[in-house]
C-alpha cells in the first residue's frame, strides 16, 4: 500500500479509499444491492489488513446504516490511524447551519466516534448562502466534531465560491474534492479540477471504474449492482459506443502489463494527480486486485494512448 498526506491537513491516508456506499441495510434507502453487516465487516477488515485506512461514507447511504456498519466494524482498530469521511446535503435543510449541526451530531452517533476527519459537502446548496455554510463548518471544527472539510460533485465556479470565501473569512481551506472522474468521464478537467489545483485541494475521485466499464469488457456481466441500480446502469449509456473503444484500449494496456483492466484504470488516476480514488467493492477478490494497482506504472505514452479517443460527454456531476 502507498500513502499520501492530504493537502491543507495533517491527514496521512492510503492511496486507495474504500467507498462504503456498498454497505448498509438493503431495505433502507435507494440501494437494493448493499451488503449486510457481516459481509460489510469482512470487506472492511480485509481492507484494513491490506493497508487501507481511508473510508468514505455518507449520512444518506442506506439511511445512515452505512455509517452505522462502518462505525461498528472499525471498533477494534486504532481510531487515530483511521481517516473517516462522511457527507451532508441529502437531508432536510441541505447545507444550512441548522442542518449541518444536526447532521454532524447524527453522523457522530451513527459512526460511534468522537470526531469526523473530513465532512464533505455532498452537493452545492443553491438555497443557503455560502457564507452561512462555511460559518457552520468552522464552528464544527472549533467544537472538535470535525477536523477538516471537503466538497463533492459540483461545478467549478461553485467550488471556487466555497474556496474563495473560506480564504476571505479566514477559515481553514478545503482539504479534499471528491468528484466524478475516470477515463470515460473527464469533463471536470475543464474547470473543477483546475480550481482544486489552484487551492491546493487533494482529489479523491469517485467512480474510477465507471460502473464496471473500465474493469471488464462485458461491464454488466455478473454485476448485481448493475441490475439493481438504475442510475449506475444507465449513467454512461449515451456514449457507450465511444466509451467501449476506450475500454478496449484499457484492456490492451492491461495485457501489456499482465494485470487487470481495473488496475490500469487506477494507475491512470495516479498519473492524473488523484490522491486517492474511491473504490467500491463487494467481493474480496476485487479488493485484493485493487491493492495490486501500485505494481503498475504507466508511461506518458500509455496515458496518451488511453486518452486519445475521448469525446466530450454530457455533464454528469450527480451521485
Amino acid at each position: 500500500m502507498e500513502y499520501i498526506q492530504l493537502n491543507n491537513s495533517d491527514l496521512v491516508v492510503s492511496r486507495l479509499c474504500l467507498g462504503c456506499m456498498s454497505f448498509g441495510e438493503a431495505e433502507r434507502g435507494q440501494y437494493q444491492w448493499t451488503l449486510n453487516y457481516k459481509d460489510s465487516e469482512n470487506i472492511i477488515h480485509k481492507a484494513y489488513k491490506a493497508g487501507i485506512n481511508f473510508f468514505d461514507t455518507a449520512n444518506n447511504y442506506s439511511e445512515g446504516s452505512s455509517e452505522q456498519f462502518l462505525g461498528k466494524a472499525i471498533k477494534g482498530f486504532d481510531r487515530k490511524k483511521i481517516v473517516i469521511t462522511t457527507k451532508c446535503y441529502f437531508n432536510e435543510g441541505k447545507l444550512s447551519p441548522e442542518a449541518i449541526h444536526r447532521e454532524v451530531i447524527k453522523s457522530l452517533k451513527n459512526l460511534d466516534t468522537d470526531y469526523i476527519d473530513i465532512l464533505v459537502l455532498h452537493r452545492f446548496d443553491y438555497d443557503t448562502p455560502v457564507e452561512d455554510t462555511l460559518e457552520a463548518l468552522d464552528e464544527e471544527v472549533r467544537l472538535g466534531n470535525i477536523r477538516y472539510y471537503g466538497a463533492s460533485a459540483m461545478f467549478g465556479y461553485q467550488f471556487a465560491q466555497y474556496c474563495y470565501t473560506a480564504r476571505e473569512k479566514g477559515y481553514q481551506p478545503f482539504t479534499t474534492l471528491q468528484n466524478h472522474y475516470n477515463l470515460i468521464y473527464r469533463e471536470d478537467e475543464r474547470d473543477l479540477i483546475p480550481v482544486a489545483e489552484q487551492f491546493n485541494v487533494s482529489r479523491t475521485s469517485f467512480a474510477p471504474y465507471a460502473a464496471g466499464r473500465l474493469a471488464r469488457l462485458q461491464h454488466n456481466e455478473g454485476s448485481g449492482r448493475y441490475d439493481l441500480d438504475a442510475k449506475e446502469g444507465t449513467r454512461y449509456d449515451k456514449s457507450e459506443e465511444a466509451d467501449q473503444l476506450i475500454a478496449q484500449r484499457v484492456n490492451e494496456i492491461a495485457v501489456k502489463y499482465n494485470t487487470s483492466m481495473s488496475n490500469i484504470a487506477l494507475a491512470w488516476q495516479f498519473k492524473k494527480g488523484v490522491a486517492a480514488p474511491i473504490i467500491g467493492v463487494t467481493k474480496e477478490k476485487y479488493l485484493y486486485d485493487a491493492v495490486n494497482c501500485f505494481d503498475v506504472k504507466l508511461t506518458d505514452q500509455d496515458v496518451e494512448y488511453l486518452q486519445e479517443l475521448y469525446i466530450p460527454h454530457e455533464i454528469n456531476c450527480n451521485r
